[in-house]
């Protein structure tokens, strides 16, 4: 299950039907699956401390296999930008996806719901 940004926040928030959803999804055994620009996307937040920093860092590490961006990422994500308006990335976030063939759980429907292929889940 390739995961999205909002669904990592939205768990560091402590939003209780994220916990929930996740923790269900982790005692399955389902491969949890952030991008690389997710970390990127749930550590670039300027009001966090570097200790905060540091413990949703390891927090990533412990619980998610990152998804790298490598060339067929890039170059879909590339294709999908010249197809859509989706914001790049978004567009990295879809083709990581799409590449490795798992449904994205985002609660932004909206910027996703263009892209041929591409399974989505609202939890």
């Amino acid at each position: 299950m390739t995961i999205d940004a909002n669904i990592i926040i939205g768990y560091l928030n402590g939003d209780a039907q994220l916990v929930a959803t996740l923790t269900t999804w982790k005692q399955a055994g389902t491969p949890l699956l952030p991008p690389t620009i997710v970390e990127a996307e749930v550590l670039s937040f300027p009001r966090l401390t570097p200790s905060e920093r540091q413990v949703i860092g390891k927090f990533l590490e412990e619980h998610f296999i990152s998804v790298p961006c490598d060339r067929t990422i890039a170059r879909l994500a590339a294709s999908l930008r010249s197809t859509s308006s989706i914001r790049l990335p978004d567009a990295i976030i879809a083709a990581s996806a799409l590449v490795t063939n798992t449904v994205l759980a985002t609660r932004n429907v909206r910027d996703f719901r263009n892209i041929q292929g591409l399974m989505l889940v609202t939890p």
